[in-house]
């Protein structure tokens, strides 16, 4: 088992009386892909805003070892953790290398004057980036439009990367590229917390996995297991469950 890079205990989220999230227990290893399924409304968005630190929660949340006892965007993105929401939240009206930029200030502001160098690591990634480098976000496809948004979060060089429902809106074969993107990300050292409500693809690139039901945890395991899982084939997969396409996580 590979060194913990993200551990949440008994993590709970509450708006006002309701509690959105029951307490969670999750892991992250370094390295690793772990992904967060199941039906709208289970909580995955409100479970990764809490531990970026955009909603209040209780419980334990450890980086590497470190209780942070109050989570907040600035301490979460101060230890390296990223968070790609659903909605991209890209700056339509600026060009697709300036909004790598942006991603990258909070390094600038540290005095690091790596930004060349760490644009040329996420045009390595997304090579259809760097051929965009010039035009509008607005311009942009669906799915250059997520890459941007993921190359935008790896400016920052995270050591977790958290991604809210990647796929949404995109084409079958659009969302295949975009997840074998992300499951190379391991090759740069980055790892990964994956929401997704596409759990065929999702559990295909993920090395752990969750199924979220009404705020609590309700199986976990490998998500090779899961896969094959009749629970999940019936529940989440569908017709073809064990028959689909191979994403290769390698």
């Amino acid at each position: 088992m590979s060194e913990t890079l993200l551990e949440l205990n008994e993590f709970s989220v509450s708006y006002g009386a309701v509690e959105a999230v029951h307490k969670v227990e999750l892991r992250v290893g370094t390295g690793e892909i772990a992904t967060v399924i199941g039906p709208n409304g289970a909580g995955k968005t409100t479970l990764l805003s809490a531990v970026m630190g955009l909603l209040p929660s209780t419980g334990m949340l450890t980086l590497s070892g470190e209780r942070i006892a109050r989570p907040t965007v600035e301490a979460l993105v101060e230890r390296g953790v990223a968070l790609v929401p659903e909605k991209r939240e890209l700056f339509a009206d600026m060009s697709v290398a300036d909004n790598l930029l942006l991603g990258g200030f909070s390094r600038w502001r540290k005095g690091m004057r790596d930004q060349k160098s760490r644009m040329d690591e996420v045009f390595s990634v997304f090579p259809r980036l760097k051929e965009r480098s010039t035009q509008l976000a607005a311009t942009l496809s669906g799915g250059e439009r997520q890459m941007l948004a993921i190359g935008r979060a790896l400016m920052a060089r995270p050591r977790l990367l958290m991604l809210d429902e990647p796929s949404l809106g995109l084409a079958p074969l659009i969302v295949r590229e975009v997840l074998l993107v992300v499951s190379s990300l391991r090759k740069h050292g980055v790892s990964v917390l994956l929401v997704e409500q596409n759990a065929r693809a999702a559990l295909q690139v993920a090395d752990h996995a969750y199924v979220l039901e009404m705020g609590s945890v309700a199986i976990s395991g490998a998500a090779s297991d899961l896969l094959n899982d009749r629970r999940i084939i019936d529940t989440y997969l569908g017709v073809g469950g064990k028959t689909a396409p191979h994403l290769d996580k390698s």
